[in-house]
This record gives structure tokens, sequence and C-alpha cells, in this order.
């Protein structure tokens, strides 16, 4: 592909890294509709990259390659539901070490934008609010409602100081008031609110805002940078902002490079040529650019989100986006083309891109035990015993933070069968059993079953999976998870409960390696249980990827590590096995599967994610 534009002046900024403005004074600074850094003329060629996305073995080898496509500025969230899962708990280590991330970027020659929310989208759970701001049944979430602003200021008042020292005499220089409220837009109040938040606790550097083009007026809020979001650039769109603030840069903040995937639908790409001839146009605007995602990485365990438009999608465990860089970080035909790009732009040699790790096929693994969910529930989970169903945020757990990922089992007693009706209450997917019979699913689209006939007691169980909570859009407070309200069997509600929590925390994942009843898996076996294998490896452990073929839908844990959820509907076939989360020598592999097993898993060495359909 050629590139046909030309560029009035070339941008030279080798003496612009952040170790050699190591306590600068005036920071990123807009001036006559041009940013200027120290005082001097700078453009933004961004990129993002989420440290919790992204295994922090390789947070440098994606940094390295951000600067060889010719990038100079590094764009992050910062998940609150990852930092305080348990209200007034907060984690900053291992792979949620922001302050590591940061200084990491600085010491590679990356500045950085950092977008800390508190509501931040992504494709992530719950916009990355933390599920317990929902046991209160009045809450507003992103609004100026006491509730809420009290659990933000006390989640800021630990994020900041770590972040504030990293302003002047580190890589920040932007940070970003919430995230595309202008679509939200419930409280005109709520964005001043967040501005002083930030100011208050001594953000100094430049503030920007960040939407689409019909929340842009919406979403602003005085003071700061309105930027835009978009994939394909209308006639117009750019000169648009100037019509919500005059003389002033023109940011795209987030240039989508591709696309998310939700179970059931394909995987989204975007052309290559047309991403890069868009950027090209962009820059030849004299726009400042952050790409979306650079690197997409995974959503690892159960923390992807979904949508609710006219129906509820839930997001797959990939995050590949179809980005610059692949999910597991190797390079795409958007890498090179838009290397050739910037260093046209640059007019400068850009670093040469590190070499790719090689992927491993460590061939089948056998899943040679496994173990019955009814088998697990006596000897490893209390219930809680409840006369009415109880959501999953409200159970009385994790130190009254409730749970907030995972499964929740409800058994109670029912005399015969008939006409089981949840009124919709189901969230997101059951299955339901009488006794340790399969009965049939209740969601969105199905919510009534008929119960079997049977003689005497029998127990009745709901096996509800949260499949992820909605992050965007106005539902952002409907989203309980479990059982929300009453499900009736022959029009009377049941009561009486017996409620298990499944979040399959480590702590539970250790004990379930313990336990006494693991057995031979028999030639055929339906779920809900779980199944272990070994998988031995003889040198040093490299990335690979494994393949769910015969398996039905559940999650796979190595070593502990929660690699996220699969589901034979697709379009994802394969999840991404980090090299340094496996071991030289043995590794246990886990897998809940909540209906049909197979007997064994593939270790493969390319990725598939699912038939392809082109982004509109």
């Amino acid at each position: 592909m050629l590139i046909c534009l030309s560029f009035s002046s070339r941008f030279n900024w080798s003496e612009l890294i952040p170790l050699q403005l190591w306590g600068r004074t005036l920071g990123l600074q807009t001036e006559n509709s041009q940013f200027v850094l120290e005082g001097m003329p700078f453009r933004i060629f961004g990129g993002s990259m989420h440290y919790f996305r992204v295994p922090r073995e390789y947070w440098e080898d994606r940094m390295l390659k951000m600067k060889a496509c010719g990038l100079n500025t590094l764009t992050t969230y910062v998940p609150w539901n990852l930092h305080e899962q348990e209200r007034g708990k907060f984690d900053f280590s291992r792979n949620l070490d922001l302050e590591a991330f940061l200084s990491l970027a600085a010491k590679n020659g990356l500045w950085v934008i950092l977008r800390p929310g508190p509501y931040i989208c992504s494709e992530w759970d719950l916009g990355g609010l933390p599920s317990w701001l929902l046991q209160d049944p009045e809450m507003q979430l992103r609004t100026t409602y006491k509730g809420f602003t009290e659990a933000v200021d006390a989640y800021f008042d630990h994020l900041m100081p770590i972040v504030v020292p990293l302003q002047a005499r580190g890589p920040i220089i932007a940070v970003q008031v919430e995230n595309e409220y202008g679509s939200y837009a419930k409280d005109p109040n709520y964005m001043t609110y967040v501005k002083m938040a930030l100011l208050n606790r001594g953000i100094v550097e430049l503030l920007m805002t960040s939407d689409n083009k019909n929340g842009l007026s919406f979403g602003l809020v005085e003071g700061a940078l309105a930027t835009v979001n978009f994939q394909k650039l209308e006639p117009g769109l750019l000169k648009y902002l100037d019509t919500v603030q005059r003389d002033q840069p023109k940011m795209v903040m987030e240039y989508w490079t591709g696309w998310f995937d939700n179970w059931g639908g394909p995987h989204y790409v975007f052309d290559a040529d047309e991403m890069v001839n868009t950027v090209a146009s962009i820059l030849k605007l004299g726009a400042s650019i952050n790409l979306y995602m650079f690197h997409g990485g995974t959503n690892f365990g159960f923390m992807n989100g979904a949508l609710e438009a006219d129906e509820y999608k839930s997001d797959v465990t990939s995050y590949d986006y179809d980005a610059v860089l692949t999910e597991a970080g190797d390079y795409t035909s958007k890498f090179f083309k838009l290397r050739q790009l910037f260093s046209m732009i640059i007019g400068q040699p850009l670093p040469l891109p590190p070499m790719i790790e090689s992927k491993a096929s460590y061939g089948a693994i056998l899943l040679h035990q496994y173990i019955s969910l009814w088998d697990v529930l006596p000897s490893l989970l209390q219930p809680i015993k409840s006369e009415f169903p109880i959501n999953m945020e409200n159970l009385h757990l994790n130190d009254s933070s409730g749970q907030s990922y995972g499964y929740v089992l409800y058994e109670t007693v029912i005399f015969g069968g008939g006409h089981l009706h949840s009124r919709d209450h189901v969230r997101d997917r059951a299955q339901v059993f009488v006794n340790t019979m399969y009965v049939g699913e209740l969601d969105y689209n199905t919510v009534e079953l008929s119960l079997p006939d049977g003689q005497g007691f029998r127990q009745l169980r709901l096996l509800v999976e949260n499949r992820g909570r909605v992050n965007y859009g106005l539902a952002l407070n409907e989203q309980r998870k479990g059982l929300i309200g009453d499900v009736f069997l022959n029009k009377t509600p049941l009561r009486n409960f017996k409620i298990y929590s499944l979040e399959m925390k480590p702590g539970f994942m250790k004990s379930l390696r313990h336990i006494a009843g693991w057995s031979a898996v028999p030639d055929y076996f339906v779920g809900p249980a779980f199944f272990r294998g070994r998988l031995w490896i003889e040198h040093q452990p490299q990335d690979t990827f494994l393949k769910l073929q015969g398996w039905e839908k559940g999650v796979v844990f190595v070593n502990g590590q929660n690699l996220g959820r699969y589901w034979k509907i697709g379009p994802q076939e394969t999840l991404y096995l980090p090299g340094p989360w496996l071991w030289k020598g043995s590794n246990e592999i886990v897998i809940f599967e909540e209906r049909t097993a197979g007997r064994i898993i593939q270790s493969v060495d390319i990725p598939y994610l699912g038939r392809t359909q082109y982004v509109d």
C-alpha cells in the first residue's frame, strides 16, 4: 500500500522523552490550536494498552513495540473493580502494580495519558465499577448520589497518591475526566464533581474528556480539553470539535483500530488499509491521535463486559480487538503499515521491532479425573440460608462486599412437578436441575420450563451464571446478578433457599485440589463438574493456546490462574495461555464444565478467534 499524503512539517521529538524531562515545570499545554510540551510543539501519537489485560512479564515487550511503531504516548484505563474488589481493601500489587507500569513506560520513553475513571467502559465488567456498589438498592452510578461519591472519594484517596508523584517527576502528561459521559449524562453536576475530585487530590496535568460525536456536547466540563472517539472519519467530524471549543488542538482519544466480539457472533476485523488511510487523514488534518487498541490483551477470569441494546450480549474472553498487535502481542499488517506512516512523519529512524516470542504446541492434554459439582458442595461450600432468593451482590460474603463474579447455586425443596416461571428474574443464565437431573435452561429468552412429576420431596437446583455485567449505556444501575427476584412454580413463589457461592477464587481452587472424591472420567459424563489433568513441559515454557473442541461451556484454570470462559457457540475457539503462567515440569489444568465434557484439550501454537466479519 502506498500512502501519498504529504505532511507539512516533521516532528522530531527525540529530546521530548520522560527521563530527559524529569522534573519538568510546564507539562503538556494547549497553545494556538496545538499542543506544546515544555514549550515545544508536540503531537500525541498514542496507543492504548491496559496493564490489567496483559501479563506483567510482557508489559515492557509491548511498550518497546509501541516505540518501534513510532508512538510516543501510552494510554491506559485504571479498573476500580480490580483495585478495590472488596470495599475498603485496595490492591496495587503484582499485575495491578500501576506505579510499576507507569514507571516502566517512562523508562521506555513513553508519555502517559491516564484514564482513571471512575467509570472506564472498556468492555469490562460494569465499566470498571465495583459490583458491591449495587448492594444499595437506591444506587445511582455515575452521578453525585452520596453513596456513589463517597465510594469514589475513598477510592481516589488511595489511587491518587500513586498517580500524583508520576506527573512532573514521571510520564503522565494528561488525565482524563471520567469516560464518555456524554452518552450517559444523567447528572449535570457529575463531571464537575469528578474534575474537582482529581484537582483536590493533586492532579495538575492537562485534563481531557472523551466522547463520541453524539455525546460530545453533553460530556464537556470547564477546564478540560474535549476529545473525540470514532472509527470512520466522517466529513467535518474533527471540525465539529470547534463548535464546542475554539482554538484548541484536535485530538482523537479513541481511534478504533478494530472491534470487540460477543458470544454467538462473528469475530470482527477492520481492514488494515482502510485503518491506516484514516489515520493518515487524521494526521494530515493536524490532529493528535490515540489508537484504541494498540494491544488489546485478554479479559482473563470473569472480567468481560456485555452489551444490552436490543438484547443482552456478553463479550468473549479474548480482547484481541483486531488491534495493531494480536492478543498474544504479535505483529499484524497494521503494525507495519502504521510504522511506515509514522516514520514518514517523524522523519528519523525508528527503533527496530523486537523479535516475536515463538509459540508452543504442546499437543493433547488428557483430563483424566473429575468430580461432580454435587460432590463438591458438602465438602467445600457453606450455604447461606434464606427464605427469599438473594442476588449475588447482596450475599453476605467477602467482608460484606457480596459476590462479584462466577456462579451462584440456589437450592430449594419442591413437591411434585409443574410449570416453572422465572418472571425474567434470572441474570444471566440458569441451568435447572431436579435433584441431579438436568431439566433445561432459563435466560433472557427462555423464562419458563416444565418440571417432570415425581414422588415425594425433591431438590430444585438453579445454577446461575453471571455472564458479565453491561459496561456501556443507560442500564448500569440494573446490573445485579443471580436471582434478582422471585421464581415461581405453579404460580407460587419458591421459598427457603440454600444458596452456594461459586466465585471460584484462588482459595477455593486450592481447596479443590486436595478434596477427596476425584475419580477417573467415565466414557460419558455430563456436568456440572470439575475436570483435571496435567501438562508436562520439558523446556522453558512458551505461550500457547488451548482448544476446547468437544467441550460445551465453562471456565479453564491453569496453575490456579483463571484463563476465562469458553463456549462452543463461538466465535472464540482457543484461550490464550501466557508462557509466564506455566512452569517447567508439571502444570495443573482444571476445567469447570457446565454440561458436556470432552476427554482432551489441545495445546496449539495458533489462535482461532472464529469466523470473521468485516466491520461496516
